[in-house]
């Protein structure tokens, strides 16, 4: 039976919240399998907007599921915020099942995560300050601390200890900053073990028997493809892998049961955070595109750099994700242009290169060539499929799907849950 990958084909913020949430009424599990925090996913239903960060969409859908897999990283405090906010609200939020493989987030990530940044200034990253990368860092160096070891005292305090041994060190003597006490922290992380221990089982058996059992599963990755930290426009990248691979390793789900992967593909582009941009705009156009389309990150609140929809970009995200099809949102921003500049090449010194460059100083350098498309001013929000759409909102779809390589299924026309034309079932 299906199981399916939903993951972000640009910078992330493509709208994956809406798409999950879209899909939610017709699947059994949806697993959240990398990142932490620092992604954010905008759901809107009826006339009820839901900003979540860290849960995955399908808490939102009472069929559904709700799994966080082990391949993300838990800040306890910052989960428990957002069960609670949404219990108030009247979500049930009791299906929630949380891998006690997870790593988690401690007050020392964060501690650390903010004053590196601080101390490298000019050169920062343009993290969130959220503590994810340091927790990530302690996962590859074999310190940190999972979700299970919250309910065994003796092992959790080995572990922070060990953990503050070294980082107390560099807090004080790189970063002049006071140390932090192990037992304080351990206090802190115990109050969190009563509340979080229905939610925590072996997720990882879990899924692997329900696609046994015919249930369908879907996969959603938090960031991006041009964030993951493999694939990505490193050193301006997440401290995970948000590309179809990193489902598996995220989830433990074996790359032969994985059916459909689903690229998020906005209709412009738009990155939060420093690194390169080929097409970015720094003019009315990218004004217009900002406060049309409320770019604004979900969870960081940044105002978001906005540009013209860049192909190179999609075809690579075609590329190392596999994917089989596009779910292209907010097409909707984009009516009242009389002409739409797309991104079709690019220009490094003197050459034109239709395919991402590997190298990063290339990459920096690289200057959008543009193909002008006919725009439209029709309203599209009440389209129900794709005939309804102006001739040359039709057109624009049409060459954004022949330049990115994957069929485009399904349009986003508007913020709302109905405001969607399906052309193909992911299902």
């Amino acid at each position: 039976m299906p199981a399916l990958v939903l993951l972000g084909a640009q910078w992330g913020d493509e709208g994956k919240g809406k798409a999950t949430d879209l899909l939610g009424g017709s699947v059994d599990y949806v697993v959240r399998y990398q990142g932490g925090n620092n992604a954010g996913h905008t759901v809107v239903v009826g006339d009820q907007k839901y900003a979540l960060h860290l849960l995955p969409s399908g808490i939102l859908s009472p069929e559904c599921v709700p799994v966080i897999g082990n391949g993300v990283v838990v800040d306890p405090a910052v989960l428990l915020s957002e069960l609670g906010g949404l219990t108030e609200r009247g979500v049930d939020t009791s299906k929630l099942l949380i891998s006690g493989n997870a790593h988690l987030i401690t007050p020392y990530h964060t501690t650390v995560d903010k004053v590196t940044e601080r101390f490298l200034g000019k050169r920062k990253i343009g993290t969130t300050g959220r503590g994810i990368g340091p927790a990530y860092a302690d996962k590859i160096n074999r310190v940190g601390i999972r979700v299970q070891d919250l309910f065994d005292e003796s092992i959790l305090r080995q572990k922070v200890e060990a953990a503050l041994d070294q980082k107390n060190q560099i807090l004080a003597k790189l970063y002049n900053r006071r140390a932090i006490l192990a037992d304080q922290v351990v206090e802190e992380l115990l109050g969190y073990a009563d509340e979080l221990r229905d939610y925590v089982c072996d997720t990882t058996l879990l899924l692997n028997e329900a696609l046994d059992q015919d249930k369908v599963v879907l996969f959603e990755g938090g960031q991006g493809t041009l964030l993951d930290v493999d694939h990505g426009t490193y050193p301006f990248v997440t401290s995970s892998n948000p590309t179809a691979g990193g489902a598996c390793t995220g989830s433990g789900v074996g790359p032969t049961r994985i059916n459909r992967v689903i690229g998020i593909l906005k209709a412009y582009t738009t990155r939060v955070g420093a690194g390169p941009f080929p097409t970015e705009l720094f003019d009315e156009d990218g004004e217009k595109l900002r406060t049309i389309g409320g770019e604004r990150g979900v969870t960081t609140g940044r105002d978001r750099r906005c540009g013209w929809f860049d192909a190179v970009i999609a075809r690579y995200a075609t590329r190392v994700n596999g994917l089989t099809d596009f779910f292209l949102t907010k097409l909707d921003v984009l009516t009242g242009w009389e002409r739409i500049p797309v991104c079709v090449a690019y220009e490094i010194d003197g050459r034109r290169v239709e395919e991402l460059p590997y190298s990063q100083t290339d990459f920096h350098h690289a200057k959008p060539v543009y193909e002008m498309l006919p725009g439209w001013t029709e309203d599209i929000s009440r389209a129900k499929s794709f005939e309804d759409l102006p001739k040359n909102a039709q057109a624009y779809v049409k060459a954004l799907e022949e330049m990115s390589g994957a069929p485009i299924s399904a349009i986003g026309v508007g913020p709302g849950r109905d405001e969607t034309i399906q052309i193909n079932s992911f299902l």
